[in-house]
């Protein structure tokens, strides 16, 4: 957990001088990392919407930035944002969204 929590305060540091597209990279870079991190108590417990969450998080690629199809890029990031809440939603017992696929 300390790799992870340092490269956030460093990757904080360096979005103050790179461009603002690549925002967005360093914190899916740093939820990929968090992944590698969770315990497997929490992975063999994880139900079908985590499984979706840590899936398509992994399909994204790690240099992906907004400035090569910027409505995608967008769409790509609101379904993550679904599929996190679906996520948390499970985690508490309660019925996430169907998935759609």
């Amino acid at each position: 957990m300390l790799e992870i929590l340092t490269y956030l305060v460093t990757a904080a540091r360096t979005q103050v001088d790179e461009a603002r597209e690549y925002g967005p990279m360093r914190l899916l870079t740093g939820a990929r990392r968090l992944t590698e991190q969770l315990p497997p108590e929490v992975l063999d417990a994880s139900g079908p919407a985590l499984s979706r969450l840590l899936r398509e998080l992994g399909a994204i690629e790690p240099t992906a930035t907004p400035t090569r199809d910027r409505t995608e890029y967008v769409e790509r990031l609101d379904a993550l944002c679904a599929l996190a809440a679906d996520a948390l939603l499970e985690t508490h017992g309660r019925s996430p969204h169907p998935d759609p696929s």
